[in-house]
C-alpha cells in the first residue's frame, strides 16, 4: 500500500510537470468500479519496467527525505531568525530607557555646573561691586584728606603770616623780664609783660574782655605776680584752639601730650598721640615736631608689650606712664629705649569702671604732672568714691604722700593738677562747663570755683596739665585742643 500512495505521489508530480492527466471507470472481473489516472510522462517515451519503477520509487523517497531535511534545516533557520528578531526587538525597546537615563544623567551634571557658573558669577558680581564701593569709599576719604591738607596748609601759611605780623609789630625788651620767664617760654621772652600794649596783645588772641583785663590788672592776677617758680592759683581759663582732628572713630577720645621735662633724644616739641577707643589699645604716635603733629605724620609708633586703659597716661622725663588694661597696676615704659621699666599696684585703688570720671571710658586712674612731679588721681573702695591723690617717685612708683580729699570722682568730668593743687572740671560735654573745686595739698583744703570752661566740641575725654607751657591740653570729640591759663599768687 505504501508503494501505491507513493506511486500515486509521483504521478501527481508527474501530472503537475506535464500537465496532462487521463481519469478512467471501470469494473473489475469481479464487478468492482475501479478508477484509473494517467500521466504522460515528461521524458520517458515508454514505461519502465518493474525493477526501474522500484529504482524510480527510492528515488523519490530520496528527494523526500533530502527535502524533509532541507524543511527542517529551515524551519531552524526561521526559528533562529525570529528569537533573533525578538532579541532585537527587545533590545530595541530597552535601549531607548538606557539611554535616556545617560541622557537624564549628564543633563543633571550639565544642570549642576550650570548653578556652579551662576554662584561664581554672582561671587564675582558681588565683589565687583564691593570694589566698587570701597574704591568710591577710598575716593572720598582722598579727597577728604586732600581738603584736610590744604586747610592744614591754610592753616600754617596764616599762623606763619601771625607770627610774622608779630615780629614786626613787637614791644621794646625788658632784660628783667626775659630772666622770670621759664624755659619754655623763651617764644614769647621778648615782651615787656608789664605793659598794657602786651595784655592787649593777649585779649585779642585769647579773646578776653578788656574790662576783665584791666580789673586783673588793677588785682594784680597777672603772670607777672606769679612766684619765682610760675606757680599760683588758676584764675581763668581761655578759649579752646585746635591743633589736629583724629580721622577715624578710634580717634573718638585719646589723650595726646609733651614732655614737660624732656630728656635726649626728645625735645619740648617731641608730641605723643594715643587712640583710646578699642580693647587692645597698644599704639603711641610720636611726632618729633609740632608741624608734623599738626599734619598727621608721626616720625615712629611704639607698640606697648601689654595694652593700656583710659586717657589718664602722661609723659614725664622721658618716660610714658599708663595704667595697665584691666589692673591697678601702673606702668613705666621709657620711650627712647622701648622697655618697660617699673611696674607698681596702686594699693586699693579701683580700676575698669569702679570709680571713673563721669563720661565713663574706664578712667579710674589718671596720671597727672605739675611742676613738682609725677601724681597718681584715683579712689579706693575705703575712700567711698571720693578723690585720692598721691605723689609718685617717677623712677620707681613708690608712693611718696597721699591725700584723700571730698570731692566724689563720679561726679566730676576730669582733673588735673597745678602746683600742687587739683581741679576739677564739672561737666564734659556742657558748652559753658566750670572749674568748679579745687584741692590744695598743701593745706588740705578744698573750695568751690566757677571758672568757666569751654567744651567746643561737647565731649572732653581728657584733661592734664602741662608746666612746661603752662598750658592745658584736651582730648575734645576727636580734636586735639590746647587752653590758656592764668594763674595769680596763692
Amino acid at each position: 500500500m505504501p508503494a501505491v500512495q507513493l506511486l500515486l505521489l509521483a504521478c501527481l508530480v508527474w501530472d503537475v510537470g506535464a500537465r496532462t492527466a487521463q481519469l478512467r471507470k471501470a469494473n473489475d472481473r469481479n464487478g468492482r468500479c475501479q478508477y484509473t489516472f494517467s500521466v504522460a510522462s515528461p521524458n520517458e517515451s515508454s514505461c519502465p519496467e518493474q525493477g526501474q519503477a522500484m529504482s524510480v520509487i527510492h528515488n523519490l523517497q530520496r528527494d523526500s527525505s533530502t527535502q524533509r531535511l532541507d524543511l527542517e534545516a529551515t524551519k531552524a533557520r526561521l526559528s533562529s531568525l525570529e528569537s533573533l528578531i525578538h532579541q532585537l526587538s527587545l533590545d530595541q525597546a530597552a535601549r531607548p530607557q538606557e539611554t535616556q537615563d545617560g541622557l537624564q544623567r549628564e543633563l543633571g551634571t550639565l544642570k549642576q555646573e550650570r548653578d556652579q557658573l551662576e554662584a561664581q558669577t554672582r561671587e564675582l558680581e558681588t565683589a565687583y561691586s564691593n570694589l566698587l564701593q570701597d574704591k568710591s569709599v577710598l575716593e572720598e576719604e582722598k579727597k577728604r584728606l586732600r581738603q584736610e591738607n590744604e586747610h592744614l596748609a591754610r592753616r600754617l601759611e596764616s599762623s606763619s603770616q601771625e607770627v610774622a605780623r608779630l615780629r614786626r609789630g613787637q614791644c621794646p625788651q625788658t632784660r628783667d623780664t626775659a630772666r622770670d620767664v621759664p624755659l619754655g617760654s623763651r617764644e614769647v621772652s621778648t615782651w615787656n609783660l608789664d605793659t598794657l600794649a602786651f595784655q592787649e596783645l593777649k585779649s585779642e588772641l585769647t579773646e578776653v574782655p578788656a574790662s576783665r583785663i584791666l580789673k586783673e590788672s588793677a588785682s594784680g592776677h597777672l603772670r607777672s605776680g606769679e612766684g619765682t617758680n610760675g606757680c599760683g592759683e588758676l584764675v581763668w581759663v581761655g578759649e579752646p584752639l585746635t591743633l589736629r582732628t583724629a580721622e577715624t572713630i578710634t580717634g573718638k577720645y585719646g589723650v595726646w601730650m609733651r614732655d614737660p621735662k624732656p630728656t635726649y633724644p626728645y625735645t619740648q616739641e617731641t608730641t605723643w598721640r594715643i587712640d583710646t577707643v578699642g580693647t587692645d589699645v597698644r599704639q603711641v604716635y610720636e611726632y618729633d615736631l609740632i608741624s608734623q603733629f599738626m599734619q598727621g605724620y608721626p616720625s615712629k609708633v611704639h607698640v606697648l608689650p601689654r595694652p593700656l586703659e583710659s586717657t589718664g597716661a602722661v609723659v614725664y622725663a622721658g618716660s610714658l606712664y599708663f595704667q595697665g588694661a584691666e589692673s591697678r597696676t601702673v606702668i613705666r615704659y621709657e620711650l627712647n629705649t622701648e622697655t618697660v621699666k617699673t611696674e607698681k599696684e596702686i594699693p586699693g585703688a579701683g580700676y575698669h569702671g569702679q570709680f571713673p570720671y563721669s563720661w565713663g571710658g574706664y578712667t579710674d586712674i589718671d596720671m597727672a604732672v605739675d611742676e613738682s612731679g609725677l601724681w597718681v588721681i584715683y579712689s579706693t573702695d575705703e575712700a567711698k568714691g571720693a578723690i585720692v591723690l598721691s605723689k609718685l617717685n617717677p623712677e620707681n612708683l613708690e608712693l611718696e604722700q597721699t591725700w584723700e580729699t571730698n570731692i566724689r570722682k563720679q561726679s566730676v568730668a576730669n582733673a588735673f593738677i597745678i602746683c600742687g593743687t587739683l581741679y576739677t572740671v564739672s561737666s564734659y560735654s556742657s558748652a559753658d562747663a566750670t572749674v568748679n573745686f579745687a584741692y590744695d595739698t598743701g593745706t588740705g583744703i578744698s573750695k568751690t570755683l566757677t571758672i568757666p570752661f569751654k567744651n567746643r566740641y561737647k565731649y572732653s575725654s581728657m584733661i592734664d596739665y602741662n608746666p612746661l607751657e603752662k598750658k592745658l591740653f584736651a582730648w575734645d570729640n576727636l580734636n586735639m585742643v590746647t587752653y590758656d591759663i592764668r594763674l595769680s599768687k596763692m
